[in-house]
């Protein structure tokens, strides 16, 4: 219970440098300041993702040799992955509005997303009532298959491939989105320790 108080401290701690660092951002010629959005919704969005390759690679291992840590560690990552996953989607709004006036709800990858969202969470939500480990560990190995499979083949609009940021040569705006995103890696790994911490022994 110590170890679940002290995490929360450090959490809501890097939560806010997060926040402080996205408010100095570097400026963009075409967005100005609005690309802060940007840069923001773009490290969630990555974060998310890494934690589904985690949880999907921890329960690999948990199905191969078969130990509880590694499938109670695909249970955490893939519900941390879908904190971000939804938390990410009114960054990404905000984004839009502040960016180009209006929302454009029917953009491919948005709509994807927030299809994504609720099945995530409706997954997570009965993986938590079955509370089976070997399912839970499998579901979430099928869950970042079929999204990146899905994602690869959506049409850009809002997204023009590949990365602007680590294309754009600008070391500044390159650093500044590394720096944001080690931030939000971060969080995400405190998020899953709380998670592990707050689950009941059994």
């Amino acid at each position: 219970m110590r170890i679940f108080k002290s995490r929360l401290p450090q959490l809501l701690l890097v939560l806010l440098s997060i926040a402080i660092l996205a408010l100095f951002g570097p400026e963009e010629q075409s967005l100005g300041s609005n690309v802060r959005l940007v840069y923001l919704h773009g490290a969630w969005v990555l974060t998310a993702e890494i934690a589904f390759l985690a949880a999907a690679l921890a329960g690999l291992l948990g199905l191969i040799l078969r130990r509880g840590m590694f499938h109670s560690w695909s249970a955490a990552l893939g519900r941390t992955g879908i904190i971000f996953w939804i938390t990410y989607l009114p960054l990404s709004l905000l984004a839009m509005q502040a960016n180009w006036n209006g929302l454009f709800l029917a953009e491919p990858r948005f709509r994807l997303a927030m299809i994504f969202a609720v099945t995530g969470v409706l997954l997570q939500a009965g993986l938590w009532i079955f509370n089976l480990p070997w399912l839970t560990s499998l579901a979430n190995i099928i869950f970042i298959v079929v999204l990146r499979a899905i994602f690869a083949t959506a049409e850009n609009i809002m997204h023009p491939p590949p990365s602007p940021i680590f294309n754009s040569g600008n070391i500044i705006i390159i650093a500044f989105f590394v720096a944001l995103n080690l931030l939000a890696w971060l969080a995400a790994y405190l998020l899953t320790r709380l998670l592990l911490d707050a689950k009941p022994a059994s």
